[in-house]
């Protein structure tokens, strides 16, 4: 098995203001959440997906959606990228659903203006009226590494200068 990628924090800086984007708690709090952020990592020598943990608790009732800051950054080769996935057992019991289907991070996302920062956003989906309740630090999404070719007449030469979205703004 060939070792493509490391798994960073971003900056405390970029998650503070990132993580005071989309929520409204102070900056100390943001540094706590910052500090106890854990790396992704596989459960099992079997696993093929990388589980990302949720920096905090919290709960989304039926068709309520969440948008998490993970503090995660990824570096990986050329010709790779990181899918994320929800984690089976949440779709499953849950219908719980990543709003982009699946997030898609390519390899020079890492260099982008946002230091490459992971955001999951998820939707509560059931069709049972369930709530959906995560602790903080349990697995919340799963991320996979898959090779990728281009075709023999690519002549791609943008530079990403940007965080989510950047490629078609």
């Amino acid at each position: 098995m060939s070792k493509v990628a490391k798994f960073y924090k971003v900056s405390e800086e970029r998650f503070i203001k990132d993580w005071l984007d989309n929520f409204s708690d102070s900056e100390n709090e943001a540094k706590n959440i910052y500090n106890d952020i854990k790396l992704p990592k596989r459960a099992t020598v079997g696993s093929a997906g990388y589980d990302f943990y949720t920096p905090i608790s919290f709960s989304l009732k039926p068709n309520e959606q969440i948008k998490i800051p993970t503090g995660i950054r990824v570096k990986m080769k050329k010709d790779w990228v990181l899918c994320i996935f929800p984690r089976s057992s949440w779709g499953f019991k849950y219908r719980l659903q990543i709003d982009n289907t699946v997030g898609i991070i390519d390899s020079d996302y890492y260099y982008s203006n946002n230091e490459g920062h992971i955001f999951i956003k998820i939707t509560n989906d059931t069709k049972e009226n369930k709530v959906f309740d995560i602790d903080k630090g349990m697995g919340l999404a799963q991320g996979i590494f898959l090779q990728y070719g281009i075709v023999e007449d690519d002549d791609v030469v943008e530079i990403r200068n940007g965080g989510f979205g950047s490629t078609n703004e």
